[in-house]
């Protein structure tokens, strides 16, 4: 750990949990939806419901969701810039049962009919841990490059994209996979040493057991840019 990430992210304030994590959750929300988003509907839990409205919570997460870094100077006004964008959003407050109390859950709809749901957290100095995404149990805090993949559970599926991962020369960090039943939706979240190459995402995303896979890339550094005037280069199909 650098004497940076114990100081904390650089942001606009007025804290690192409920500011620059909650923004960094948006971050997330808005590369894993693959389209400009024009609808949100945010859950809030336990600390977030509470104080969120006075630490800027709201603000920074519809910033996160119109690409914006925690340490945007748009922040403040992510409403006003949210209305001209043309992206909605309503907060209610949630129990969202055993999860840390600075959480939130989206759901989140694009122009073009795509939806997509999470549940993250942020857990600290803008740290955060996505827990779920679309109903599936995942892990991952967006430090590093992440590949989701949705799709049908069938024999050798984890196997063959470990095979795919390599073979494009990118190693796997953590690997958490979730499944409704067998033969059913499923679930493969991969952190990675660096992300895929679009040739790789491609392939991966031509295959008929896929439903979507996203290439979520890193939103820790405060350099890092999603989301600024284009939507994030995904790869995906729809069923």
């Amino acid at each position: 750990m650098s004497l940076l990430d114990m100081i904390g992210p650089v942001m606009i304030g007025p804290s690192s949990s409920h500011t620059a994590g909650a923004c960094r959750i948006g971050l997330v929300a808005r590369q894993l939806l693959h389209e400009t988003p024009a609808s949100a509907s945010i859950g809030l839990h336990a600390s977030f419901a509470k104080t969120g409205k006075g630490h800027g919570t709201l603000q920074a997460m519809v910033a996160g969701l119109l690409g914006f870094q925690p340490d945007d100077a748009r922040l403040p006004n992510a409403f006003a810039e949210a209305e001209a964008a043309g992206l909605s959003f309503e907060f209610h407050s949630t129990d969202l049962g055993d999860v840390h109390p600075n959480s939130a859950q989206i759901e989140l709809t694009g122009a073009g009919g795509e939806r997509v749901g999470l549940i993250a957290s942020s857990t600290g100095g803008g740290v955060i841990e996505v827990v779920k995404v679309d109903g599936f149990r995942v892990s991952f805090s967006g430090a590093s490059a992440t590949l989701l993949i949705r799709y049908t559970d069938a024999l050798g599926v984890i196997a063959r994209v470990a095979s795919l991962v390599a073979a494009d020369h990118v190693n796997i960090a953590a690997l958490v996979c979730s499944r409704e039943k067998r033969g059913g939706a499923a679930m493969l979240c991969i952190e990675l040493d660096g992300p895929l190459s679009p040739a790789a995402l491609a392939f991966l995303s031509s295959w008929p057991e896929m439903d979507w896979v996203r290439m979520v890339r890193p939103i820790m550094d405060a350099g890092d840019t999603i989301g600024g005037g284009d939507v994030p280069v995904l790869a995906g199909t729809t069923a």
